[in-house]
């Protein structure tokens, strides 16, 4: 019963955060007539292109990175096959972004002969490389910010902290190795770490440094179609917060990526043109990954099938640790 109910709230709580921000963003704190406005003043076409191109990108490096892992520790499966279980899988991401997680992790347990364990290790580890990359460039981008770490303090306080934790569990896997701290999670950590080398994640890094340097740019070339000429320095710094807010389970981000890009870039924009241009890119990344999913939409039936039938049979429906980073 306990584990039916947390599953009813998992499956409850992204309503419940999304209808709160919504109804916060839109019913309390937006202008109307100003994001009409904001709307209208837009270089709609370009923006329109930027967003795809920023969706896409997303979506195929991730899954051929995501693919590129289950074939090197997993086993040697089809990457046309990944490609199509993380199409159908978008399909699902309309509607429940954990539903999406599960149906996908399932079928790539189901490439890969069952093996759901080492599916879930597999394919961490991109999302494992890109915090790192992520939190890398944040770090070099901070002593460059406009206004110095006076006027960031937020930014720098939230770098402070990230580096922390990070700090924090490095040196409990490193003595994890002791008899004198055995932490079953922290041990654990330490055995999943321990299984790759740099080497076996140099192109992992390569791969995201790219990705990231490229989000930055698009990301910039977006908002100055829609009139928010934001730093280059800012967004390198701060879209890794961004991406940390965008965990909040929620219905396809709507609601958090609006508060968060209103709060994060205030000051190179007024509230309501930030709200209108995160609004539009929640609406272009829908449309895409409901285009997306109908190209795979057998795969997707068969997806929802498959999720369906295992929580009948009380078989173990995989729940990623990471929110899904190719819908941020």
């Amino acid at each position: 019963m306990a584990a039916d109910d947390r599953r009813r709230w998992r499956s409850v709580l992204p309503w419940v955060v999304s209808a709160g921000l919504l109804v916060y963003v839109f019913g309390w704190a937006t202008d109307w007539v100003r994001l009409r406005d904001a709307l209208r003043a837009a270089h709609v076409p370009a923006f329109l292109l930027f967003a795809t191109i920023d969706r896409l990108a997303f979506f195929a490096v991730w899954t051929w990175l995501q693919a590129y892992a289950l074939r090197r520790f997993v086993s040697e499966v089809p990457v046309r096959s990944v490609f199509a279980v993380r199409g159908g899988s978008e399909l699902i991401r309309t509607v429940s972004n954990p539903a999406s997680d599960a149906a996908f992790f399932l079928g790539l347990a189901q490439l890969s002969g069952g093996r759901i364990d080492a599916v879930i290790s597999a394919a961490l580890v991109p999302a494992f490389v890109h915090v790192q990359v992520m939190l890398g460039l944040m770090t070099l981008a901070l002593p460059f910010l406009p206004g110095g770490p006076a006027q960031n303090r937020g930014t720098w306080t939230t770098a402070g902290i990230l580096w922390l934790v990070v700090f924090a569990i490095a040196v409990a896997v490193r003595l994890s190795g002791s008899r004198k701290l055995r932490l079953p999670g922290i041990v654990a950590l330490r055995n999943w770490v321990e299984r790759f080398s740099f080497r076996d994640l140099r192109p992992f890094y390569l791969g995201f440094l790219g990705l990231t340097l490229f989000d930055v740019l698009i990301q910039g070339l977006a908002s100055r179609a829609f009139g928010i000429p934001i730093d280059w320095v800012a967004l390198a710094a701060r879209l890794p917060l961004l991406y940390l807010a965008l965990t909040i389970p929620t219905l396809g981000n709507f609601g958090t990526r609006e508060v968060a890009w209103a709060s994060l870039f205030a000051d190179f924009g007024d509230r309501d043109r930030l709200i209108a241009y995160a609004l539009g890119v929640n609406a272009v990344f829908l449309v895409i990954n409901l285009v997306i999913g109908l190209i795979f939409l057998p795969r997707a039936l068969q997806l929802v099938a498959a999720v369906r039938r295992a929580r009948r049979e009380g078989a173990e429906v995989p729940e990623p640790i990471l929110h899904d980073p190719t819908d941020l």
